[in-house]
């Protein structure tokens, strides 16, 4: 079994906190996780529908027969119980409970209304590649990362990566987004994710997307949310520090699993992936999603954006910690051109960050230090990572 990065946190704040939430995109482990860390809990689903019935008409009566150690899996299906979970840990400190969830907005609320300052929240998303890393599961190409993405089911049953993750996302629209929202024609959404995949590393626009699928530019709004919610997609934000004001305000549209982004284009192998429109941004969508997920998986909230200016001059990353930023630049090629560091070079001229803050991640093998930046082989961004925390040495 892979170990799970986030077990480390987990653990350090149980006890600490009576309640613990893991929330992530189903598939992403969370079962096996928190069954694996609390093997002597009593495990219930609510997907399971006798279960979801005992805890809505007599939550009291679930809790008391549940006992107190107890982990609620898929949790967001009966939430009015957060509110007798909150009175019982507010009396009895032996009271544990572990909570899991896959529609964020629809736990999430409920949490903060009745949990608040009672619960560690956690998110979980499929496996990142350095946890992959130094296991038989780990790809040797940037290509095959891409394609494979990271749901452990994939590894796990040794799947067909784009069979599985196209079934995944016909289950993923037919049930979980008819249970937040009522779509009457379910292939305007699946056309939505085709656009959405097609755009990805790109500005989000709106009003453009309405116009090609016919909508409205709040339908696109609220679709978009659902995506973000379910741990489709997510936003990179730009970075707010003014140089010159020169700064746009769109958020740029990323995937949280590139496997199920290629899946959705009908990228089938390695061949037609290489020969894709598309490709940089794949890279730079691995690249930054691994960056986010080291993040996660230590417990801490992700601040990582990207910055651009009004003449198209672009940072595909930047990562803020305190008052020192860290320029990187994310290049899909195998050998290193000197043009590759011609964005960072301008970005220095503004910011004036020194070149140990310019980092360049590349197609290739090798990592070393040049004049211009750091140079960050894609295999060994699992190492860069810790560099990116002002609280290790680099």
């Amino acid at each position: 079994m892979i170990q799970r990065q986030i077990e480390e946190k987990i653990r350090s704040l149980v006890g600490k906190y009576p309640v613990i939430t893991i929330n992530g995109p189903r598939q992403s482990g969370k079962t096996t996780l928190v069954k694996k860390m609390f093997s002597e809990f009593t495990y219930v689903n609510f997907e399971d529908i006798e279960q979801r019935e005992f805890a809505i008409s007599d939550p009291k009566g679930f809790l008391n027969a549940k006992g107190k150690k107890l982990i609620i899996d898929e949790a967001q299906y009966v939430t009015d119980i957060f509110s007798y979970i909150q009175l019982y840990v507010d009396v009895d400190a032996e009271r544990q409970y572990i909570l899991t969830g896959s529609q964020n907005f629809l736990l999430m609320e409920r949490i903060n209304q009745s949990l608040a300052g009672r619960v560690a929240i956690f998110n979980l998303l499929p496996f990142s590649m350095s946890e992959l890393h130094d296991t038989p599961f780990e790809k040797p190409t940037y290509q095959e990362s891409i394609l494979y993405g990271g749901y452990p089911r994939i590894y796990d049953k040794d799947l067909n990566p784009t069979e599985w993750l196209k079934n995944y996302n016909a289950t993923y629209v037919e049930r979980d987004v008819r249970q937040v929202i009522n779509i009457g024609d379910l292939n305007s959404f699946q056309k939505f994710m085709a656009l959405c995949a097609g755009r990805i590393g790109q500005l989000i626009n709106f009003s453009s997307i309405a116009n090609e699928l016919s909508l409205s530019y709040h339908t696109v709004q609220k679709w978009l949310s659902i995506l973000e919610a379910s741990f489709i997609t997510y936003r990179l934000y730009p970075h707010h520090k003014n140089y010159n004001k020169r700064l746009v305000k769109s958020a740029k549209l990323y995937f949280y699993d590139t496997g199920l982004a290629v899946a959705i284009l009908g990228i089938k192998d390695v061949e037609q992936l290489q020969l894709h429109y598309l490709k940089g941004e794949l890279f730079e969508n691995l690249i930054i999603t691994e960056l986010i997920k080291q993040k996660l998986n230590a417990g801490q909230s992700s601040n990582y954006y990207f910055w651009r200016d009004n003449k198209g001059v672009e940072i595909d990353c930047i990562h803020e910690e305190g008052n020192k930023f860290t320029a990187i630049e994310i290049k899909s090629g195998l050998s290193v051109h000197q043009d590759f560091f011609k964005n960072l070079l301008y970005y220095q001229r503004l910011s004036e960050v020194s070149n140990k803050e310019l980092v360049l991640v590349y197609g290739g093998t090798e990592s070393y230090q040049r004049n211009q930046a750091r140079v960050i082989s894609w295999k060994d961004l699992h190492m860069i990572t810790k560099g990116l925390d002002p609280s290790n040495s680099q």
